[in-house]
């Protein structure tokens, strides 16, 4: 069980093995969420160019459903965590029940969404070539939204109440049963990139279905299978938790969602680049995603159980933690970013490419890792509407004028594309722990 007790007198320096033990399984679980993706790029690469450009598109429109949703996940957690802080089972029953509702409503919507959206994809400038082949494996992504959403909904609990580590083979079931799947339906029935979405759908569908097993026969969960009486009411005060999380996480995604389609103006090639470095660099980014993660839990537990001298020293600990990661994760991109390229295509355009925006996504790794770690504790405290309103503000009115100015007025082209998006990077790093701090003050 992770350790939960707090010592107002306590150090930063204590905060570093709780955070560790939350934080390691968290980003190994997510690691193996993006591993699906990375497995997908992997197994479509060898079909070519254009191909990959088509997934390179599906991911740009599925990080913001997904950051959207993500919104809603978070709010499950921090009240499962502010519920067993408090050592309240029958809140925690509560919060998971209303809380999957949330889910169900959430990925059916967001699934709903991706089908309206397809159309438009012509009129915002994405390659013919490309959308020639994207319908299949685009619905198929669609469909995928709702398992996902329903299997974090249910890890926000088991990451909450102490055992993140059966989150972990939960997650990994899935990447165990999405290689041999994406072979199969991709290179055996030939079935193109059709084959990845089925391979994806039927991997997060086997995580959810265990998932649900592990609840309802664990026996050290029986306190959390207790029958409790969910309401609209309650559904209701849990939306109004996630809107603004919600909205701030779209904010994000969808900034980063409106890079990818800026790629697609550039061409199959840009596009094509942009989902090898999309594909390799979220990967890191799970590590500080999980710190965020942890962080968030850490400190709704401090809240929930009236510590909040607790507060401070947990966000210090985070910084330290993410910081060191994120330099060592720009090192790997400056020295091997070509050839991580090479591995994931033979076009030597799209390599060239891939290397240098490896190099750009290196400079705002410390950045992009202290705003979501901030972004995370504050969502721990229940913070939800300033830490938006700034995230927002970074993203839309400075980075993306920024990308479209750097790219296409001044013709920097991809990189230019993405440095305007440091720019944003940099601004919710600095307000966000200021946010913080403030609030954190003692009376």
């Amino acid at each position: 069980m992770t350790d939960l007790t707090f010592n107002p007198q306590a150090s930063t320096r204590a905060e570093f093995w709780p955070l560790i033990q939350l934080a390691v399984p968290l980003m190994v679980g997510l690691a193996a969420a993006l591993l699906i993706g990375v497995v997908d790029t992997v197994m479509i690469s060898p079909l070519g160019t254009v191909p990959l450009a088509a997934a390179g598109v599906t991911t740009a429109v599925l990080i913001i459903l997904i950051s959207a949703l993500w919104g809603v996940i978070t709010a499950i957690s921090v009240r499962i965590s502010q519920a067993e802080g408090a050592r309240d089972p029958a809140r925690v029953a509560l919060a998971l029940r209303s809380g999957m509702l949330m889910c169900l409503l959430g990925g059916g919507g967001g699934a709903a969404l991706m089908c309206v959206l397809f159309p438009l994809l012509g009129p915002l400038g994405q390659p013919q070539e490309v959308l020639g082949i994207l319908l299949p494996y685009w619905m198929s992504m669609a469909i995928w939204i709702i398992p996902f959403t329903l299997f974090f909904g249910l890890k926000a609990l088991f990451d909450a109440v102490g055992r993140p580590w059966t989150a972990v083979a939960l997650s990994y079931l899935g990447v165990l049963i999405n290689v041999p799947a994406n072979y199969a339906f991709i290179h055996i029935f030939d079935l193109g990139i059709l084959g990845a979405g089925l391979a994806s759908i039927l991997s997060q569908c086997v995580s959810l279905g265990a998932a649900c097993l592990v609840l309802l026969y664990t026996p050290g969960l029986a306190a959390f299978r207790q029958r409790v009486a969910v309401t609209w009411t309650d559904v209701w005060a849990q939306t109004k938790d996630a809107l603004p999380l919600c909205i701030g996480y779209a904010g994000e995604g969808g900034a980063y969602a409106v890079v990818g389609l800026m790629m697609g103006w550039l061409g199959a090639e840009a596009l094509a680049a942009h989902q090898i470095v999309n594909a390799l660099a979220g990967l890191a980014y799970m590590i500080p995603l999980g710190m965020a993660g942890a962080a968030s839990i850490r400190v709704g537990l401090a809240v929930g159980g009236g510590s909040r001298s607790r507060l401070r020293p947990i966000l210090k600990a985070s910084f330290v933690m993410v910081t060191l990661w994120q330099v060592l994760a720009a090192a790997l991109f400056i020295a091997a970013g070509r050839l991580m390229a090479e591995t994931m295509s033979n076009d030597r355009a799209v390599v060239e490419l891939a290397a240098t925006l490896f190099i750009v996504v290196a400079l705002l790794q410390v950045a992009d890792g202290v705003q979501g770690t901030a972004l995370g504790a504050l969502r721990g405290m229940s913070d939800m509407n300033l830490p938006t309103f700034i995230t927002l503000t970074a993203y839309w009115p400075l980075a993306l004028p920024a990308s479209y100015g750097l790219g296409f007025v001044l013709g920097y082209g991809a990189v230019g594309i993405w440095i305007g998006y440091l720019l944003g990077l940099l601004v919710a790093a600095v307000a966000l722990p200021v946010r913080f701090w403030m609030l954190t003050k003692e009376p």
